[in-house]
């Protein structure tokens, strides 16, 4: 009988008859593999196994908050809402060489001295290789109950799982475990989906925590369909340059915590060391009396971070200015500028302009849009910011300098670090709660604030 083939879109799933240039569903060009085409039921049965429960009256389901389980590493035991929950699937990204594995190795042994039993699937390492790894980064403090196997076949790491009945699986990474009945190779969007599918099913049926370390692509997204996403409970990325120390961990979904925090490590000779007090390690290297440079507190769920905004403003050499951006929006810094040359009468247009958040942090914040205008004037007219000041705000088109959110939580982390003074906006002094020594300045518009920063 002849195999019914099928194309498939590598970036989102979408099936068509015939291969097509661009993706009609995501847009992708060029992202249409043949692939043999499997009935969308042909695992029915052997899913069914993993359910057995009869539907019931939601009134009528005990309520069991149970306890999380504690990784004993502060910084990803905060960013996942208090530890990790029993049944929930995690989903780990990041660039190759940032940490995910190693972080996987940290997780696992951490939980075995705390008495959880742990199964390490590594599909891209041997055992051996593994324990060597496992050597340089645990100093031979390995515990028992920390299994591990090197398996990419789904079939045989179910069969292990029933077996060894852990408490935590960690499979790494999802992209070369392969699922026997289906043709298409391993890290297609078919092996991917169907593989994380019945992954999660089996979490959920046996109350077992499920990590799995996903691989990225050129843009940084998670490869694979983005049905993976949606599969999981949680969705954390790893963020920060490889060749830096500092690590940055954000949950961009959380169904059991907040998405708004972020957990920051240091790699070390022994592993990711959490990060206690990001602010001194993102200003250590700060220089002071520079032009271009501001600083200001974005918040991070319930923390406050001291970050860095760094502006170059040259003459454009090619009649055509540039304008680039490291861990700050493109269009809004195109937003910002325009705002400066109407408000301000400043000539940026045939200017290049560069905008850089040092330690590799991504903001998002609105409350660092002045500290971005004011680095931007401070490098055209290259002049330096008044010294030890923090600058909060943000910007409206009208030049206006409009309220943020937690503006004392900003401003007593200013303190700790050593900040003489804190511009933000006017609107944030009426119902500030704090009583430090910091002095506050008031601002309602980006002239006024001119006539401070540049004494």
């Amino acid at each position: 009988m002849k195999t019914k083939k099928i194309f498939t879109c590598q970036n989102c799933g979408y099936q068509s008859s015939k291969w097509l240039g661009r993706c009609p569903d995501c847009n992708m060009w060029n992202s249409f593999v043949e692939e043999d085409y499997q009935p969308p039921l042909s695992k029915t049965k052997e899913r069914s196994s993993f359910y057995q429960d009869e539907p019931v009256l939601l009134k009528d389901v005990p309520v069991d908050e149970k306890a999380r389980i504690k990784t004993n590493i502060e910084e990803l035991d905060r960013l996942l809402g208090g530890g990790l929950v029993c049944g929930s699937v995690i989903l780990l990204g990041g660039e190759p060489g940032i940490g995910k594995s190693t972080l996987s190795l940290q997780i696992s042994n951490s939980l075995t001295e705390a008495g959880e039993r742990v199964l390490y699937v590594s599909g891209e390492e041997s055992v051996a290789q593994t324990r060597m790894r496992a050597n340089r980064l645990l100093s031979d403090n390995i515990r028992d109950d920390f299994y591990i196997v090197s398996q990419t076949d789904l079939s045989l790491i179910l069969e292990y799982i029933k077996k060894i009945k852990p408490k935590i699986v960690i499979i790494d990474s999802i992209q070369v475990i392969f699922e026997p009945s289906i043709s298409s190779s391993p890290g297609s969007v078919s092996q991917v989906r169907e593989c994380a599918g019945i992954l999660a099913q089996l979490a959920k049926s046996t109350d077992t925590t499920l990590i799995i370390i996903g691989h990225v692509t050129k843009e940084g997204t998670i490869a694979g369909p983005k049905v993976l996403e949606h599969i999981v409970d949680t969705v954390l990325y790893f963020e920060g340059e490889r060749f830096s120390n500092l690590r940055i961990l954000r949950a961009v979904k959380n169904r059991f915590g907040s998405t708004n925090e972020v957990g920051v490590f240091e790699m070390a000779s022994g592993g990711l060391k959490p990060v206690k007090n990001p602010s001194e390690i993102f200003l250590s290297e700060r220089v002071e009396d520079i032009s271009g440079s501001a600083v200001c507190a974005v918040l991070e769920g319930n923390r406050a971070i001291l970050v860095e905004i760094q502006a170059l403003v040259s003459r454009s050499a090619f009649g055509y200015a540039r304008r680039r951006t490291q861990g700050f929006d493109y269009n809004r810094l195109g937003l910002l500028l325009a705002v400066l040359e109407k408000r301000l009468g400043l000539a940026l247009a045939s200017e290049d302009v560069f905008v850089n958040v040092v330690g590799g942090m991504k903001v998002e914040d609105p409350a660092v849009d002045l500290a971005v205008a004011l680095a931007i004037v401070s490098a055209f007219k290259d002049r330096p910011i008044l010294k030890e000041s923090i600058i909060l705000g943000e910007i409206g088109l009208g030049g206006e300098v409009r309220s943020i959110t937690q503006a004392s939580i900003r401003v007593k982390e200013a303190e700790k670090i050593g900040f003489k003074t804190a511009i933000l906006p006017k609107n944030n002094l009426k119902n500030l709660d704090y009583k430090g020594k910091i002095n506050l300045i008031g601002v309602s518009n980006l002239k006024e604030v001119l006539t401070l920063v540049f004494p």
